[in-house]
């Protein structure tokens, strides 16, 4: 649909069915800003050195991806913040990139693959980069995000090594609970290039990556999705499960709108998403949880941001 339209509802693909977004509010380019690290970073990638190319440059990358996923985090710019170097554990997670032999970080939810392409620019090996998002659905063909990510970062299957697996977190064919690799260490992760789904790469992940993921999910799925995700992390102390989400001082739902529609999400506090992971996923002290909360202001409203951590002791 015309981004510029906003007559019509649209539907877009979610893991596990789709969501009805009523009048898809038009793209404002005034929304759009770059911090000055952000601005550094898409200049050395993209190799567009004007503030205004590069602005231009965006903007289309924006009005390509609003037509087939007109997503708040597309209208807001969202896709550019690489919210992964704002976690407390971003030099953890670039030093098992360059000391850890075969460390795999795998993007979850990854949208055009920003984080992970800025792991690689920090010294994280692209060739053991995995970013995952939704498959084949009523609006995205199955490698429509990987196509954004070339158009953005103007790269090809050539000229970036990371590799991309779609697909639905729900689906157990894509991600089914395993038990935990627990003991000494796996061998070698199989070839990442061939992999069609993310189950053979169970005790394999040294970073699992999650940002503006997990709170779309109902409580019972964000439990199934920790226990599936734990089940592909390393053994290797150190390893991490970590993200950004909406969160509530008090586990339950927020409201959210965009457009005309409003959404219901079920947030975790601090307090819940520690228990989760510690305890519950986890045997009790098996894993560091770390949390931190603060506010953002969000298209007019105010969220709770929960930056998290879980790491194998």
């Amino acid at each position: 649909m015309n981004p510029a339209n906003t007559s019509q509802a649209d539907t877009c693909p979610f893991h596990g069915g789709s969501i009805q977004i009523a009048d898809v509010p038009p793209l404002d380019p005034g929304v759009y800003s770059l911090t000055p690290d952000e601005a550094k970073f898409f200049k050395a990638v993209t190799g567009i050195d004007d503030d205004e190319k590069l602005r231009a440059h965006i903007l289309l990358t924006q009005e390509k991806a609003y037509k087939v996923a007109p997503y708040p985090c597309i209208y807001c710019f969202t896709f550019v913040r690489m919210g992964i170097t704002k976690l407390p554990v971003y030099q953890d997670i670039i030093g098992m990139g360059r000391e850890r032999p075969h460390a795999v970080f795998l993007d979850l939810g990854s949208c055009f693959c920003v984080d992970s392409r800025r792991v690689a620019f920090d010294g994280f090996p692209a060739h053991n980069i995995i970013s995952s998002d939704i498959k084949k659905g009523d609006h995205l063909s199955t490698t429509e995000f990987l196509e954004l990510s070339h158009f953005l970062f103007r790269t090809s299957k050539d000229t970036w090594a990371g590799h991309f697996i779609p697909g639905d977190a729900l689906d157990p064919e894509m991600l089914s609970v395993a038990p935990i690799v627990r003991g000494s260490k796996v061998g070698s992760p199989p070839d990442l290039s061939t992999l069609t789904s993310l189950n053979p790469l169970r005790g394999h992940c040294s970073v699992i990556y999650a940002s503006c993921f997990l709170h779309l999910f109902t409580e019972e799925q964000q439990l199934h999705l920790g226990r599936a995700l734990a089940g592909l992390l390393s053994p290797e102390p150190g390893s991490l499960i970590c993200g950004i989400q909406i969160s509530k001082k008090e586990k339950g739902e927020v409201r959210t709108t965009f457009g005309n529609s409003v959404h219901t999400l079920f947030c975790h506090s601090s307090e819940s998403w520690t228990e989760l992971w510690d305890g519950t996923v986890f045997q009790k002290g098996e894993v560091e949880v770390r949390t931190s909360t603060n506010e953002i202001l969000f298209m007019g409203q105010v969220l709770d941001i929960l930056i998290w951590s879980v790491k194998r002791l």
